[in-house]
């Protein structure tokens, strides 16, 4: 059973929400979150998944401030209530 989790949006991927700062979606996992997001927001895709279908390496997704690949990555399963941060990279110097 699919439960309602909220994914929140940073600033830089906002134009592709709508201007979005939070989006509710019903996912069983992190990964079926993500697709619900990208397959309502169509141009979030690009920022968030490269050619080969996998998300970026710059694109750190956190499940309740825990960062995924610390635990079973995009199969990772959802309670309701959880919240999804992506969390672009940061480059400067």
């Amino acid at each position: 059973m699919s439960t309602s989790v909220t994914i929140l949006i940073p600033s830089a991927l906002r134009p592709s929400v709508a201007g979005l700062v939070e989006v509710s979606v019903e996912a069983k996992t992190v990964g079926e979150a993500l697709g619900v997001l990208t397959s309502t927001h169509q141009r979030v895709k690009g920022h968030l998944y490269g050619e080969d279908g996998r998300l970026r390496s710059f694109v750190n997704i956190y499940l309740n401030d825990r960062d995924i690949r610390e635990l079973e990555r995009e199969a990772t399963p959802l309670a309701a209530g959880d919240e999804i941060a992506i969390v672009p990279s940061m480059a400067g110097g």
